[in-house]
């Protein structure tokens, strides 16, 4: 019994995971046209006040979520990061 339960949590785990990489996937296809739209346009590969806000609001988010804000900052920082190293390649 405590077997199948376990089981239970764990596909469960495995299906929300499976679509976190999927919209992992889909931001990072929009914000690499984003990254193609501002090498063109000779724009910043990145936007410290848009990053604060998005910050901000994420932390709101998760806040109303019961999910603690730091993880959530520190989460959308590494993926803000990321990006902005994509940018920065395609203005190379």
């Amino acid at each position: 019994m405590a077997d199948d339960r376990l089981a239970r949590y764990r596909q469960s785990i495995d299906n929300i995971d499976m679509a976190l990489v999927c919209l992992l996937a889909e931001r990072f296809k929009v914000t690499q046209a984003v990254g193609e739209y501002k090498a063109q346009a000779g724009l910043p590969p990145a936007d410290p006040g848009r990053e604060e806000a998005q910050i901000a609001r994420l932390r709101g988010l998760a806040k109303d979520a019961d999910l603690d804000p730091e993880f959530s900052e520190k989460f959308l920082r590494f993926i803000i990061d990321e990006v902005i190293r994509h940018h920065e390649r395609l203005q190379g």
